[in-house]
């Protein structure tokens, strides 16, 4: 006799997977430091990195949706001299706890399958350039690409507009022969041996059978994200749907994954065991594009009703919302979004638009988003805020922040 397939309420739900991603916990009262950020990453496990830097570089800022103001540096330490964390392609190019790292040496051996465009096309067309820049970081020490003396390819407006040094770093980069020792104050990655950058621990631990690091990855996964959906599961790490359904099953089988159905999801849903499930959530963040929490759009709007999309690639005209919108999370919805700024010359935090979701009282949202702008006004060495004309949020938002600065 089989047993009934728990049902959760669309409520509930949604704060399982915001308590998973970290949302259920208060923010610190005291100092935040590096033991809090490497929780932090552990309890993500995928910290999605982006050169854009209109606001922040987005790494920073799940960090500080979860954990309120912190020293930057902090971070750097965690990820450059500390190496807690480690660089890779997992769900984007990516921060990852150095216990993944074996985990994925299957991606790192499928590269010539797994990799992508002039990478593989550099290893394909001039194998011997590949192999000498290898045997240049074994014997000079760590590079940067910037240092290679390759001409940059004319292809205006592409994303991948790299020159043949940097896509063979890059390969090398995927296949694990090298990996990040850190990256320069303008975002550079600076490439070396992994043996000369992680511990010898986690050099040294054994490589999995590719079943079982898959599986651990998924066991990953499902952490991170509290319920889920199998694409929910599978797009974490970017795994093929085959290997994600098979990891699934087995994980449900040996009972450390619940399926259930979800009120309105229509679609199979599987659940952590140990996942919390919190009677509220009472959590105040604006949330980068890249953030785990958003990242997927179609389960954003699955589990909030908020339909997200990132228009940076977008026409100026065209944008909807902005150039770098950020969803703003009070209690366990998405209430409002703003299109953020830092310029930085005049220590400003500009709000390009505010915009409220329907329904949401805007006096109410607009007194809490304007304390978190401060907040992060503060945290980014910024001395105020300033709201512009757009959206229509935008004119309670502006007497909010004002009246705040008379009470200050």
């Amino acid at each position: 006799m089989t047993s009934s397939v728990e049902r959760l309420p669309a409520g509930l739900a949604r704060r399982i997977a915001l308590a998973a991603q970290g949302f259920a916990e208060p923010r610190p009262t005291g100092g935040v430091g590096t033991r809090q950020l490497r929780r932090t990453a552990e309890r993500l496990a995928v910290v999605q990195i982006d050169s854009v830097n209109v606001l922040s570089r987005s790494h920073y800022l799940p960090f500080f949706s979860r954990l309120g103001p912190y020293p930057r540096s902090d971070l750097d330490a965690v990820s450059n001299r500390r190496h807690d964390v480690f660089e890779y392609w997992a769900h984007e190019a990516s921060f990852l706890p150095v216990r993944l790292h074996p985990h994925l040496r299957w991606r790192m051996a499928a590269a010539d399958r797994e990799a992508w465009g002039s990478m593989t096309r550099v290893q394909q067309e001039r194998p011997e350039y590949v192999a000498s820049l290898l045997a240049r970081v074994r014997t000079d020490g760590p590079i940067r690409a910037s240092q290679l003396q390759e001409e940059r390819p004319n292809r205006p407006g592409s994303m991948w507009n790299w020159h043949a040094g940097k896509a063979a770093l890059e390969y090398l980069f995927f296949t694990g022969a090298l990996t990040a020792r850190g990256r320069t104050a303008g975002f550079e990655r600076v490439y070396d041996l992994p043996e000369r950058v992680l511990s010898h621990a986690v050099f040294q631990a054994p490589t999995p059978e590719r079943p079982d690091a898959i599986r651990e990855l998924v066991r990953t996964a499902a952490r991170a994200l509290g319920v889920a959906t199998e694409t929910d599961l599978r797009d974490y790490f970017r795994l093929a749907p085959v290997d994600a359904r098979t990891a699934i099953a087995e994980l449900a089988d040996a009972g450390e994954l619940q399926p259930v159905e979800v009120v309105g999801w229509n679609r199979p849903a599987w659940l952590d065991p140990q996942a919390r499930r919190p009677r509220w959530i009472r959590a105040r963040a604006l949330l980068s594009p890249f953030d785990s929490l958003v990242w997927e759009r179609p389960r954003v709007e699955r589990i909030f009703g908020f339909r997200y999309r990132l228009e940076i690639y977008t026409p100026a005209a065209k944008r909807v919302h902005g150039y770098y919108v950020l969803p703003f999370l009070l209690g366990d919805r998405l209430v409002a979004r703003v299109d953020l700024k830092a310029d930085r010359k005049a220590g400003v935090l500009r709000v390009q638009g505010a915009f409220a979701e329907p329904g949401v009282d805007a006096v109410e949202v607009a007194a809490a988003l304007a304390d978190e702008l401060r907040l992060m006004a503060g945290w980014l060495a910024l001395d105020q805020v300033v709201v512009n004309g757009r959206g229509d949020l935008a004119d309670a938002l502006g007497l909010a922040v004002a009246g705040g600065d008379d009470r200050g």
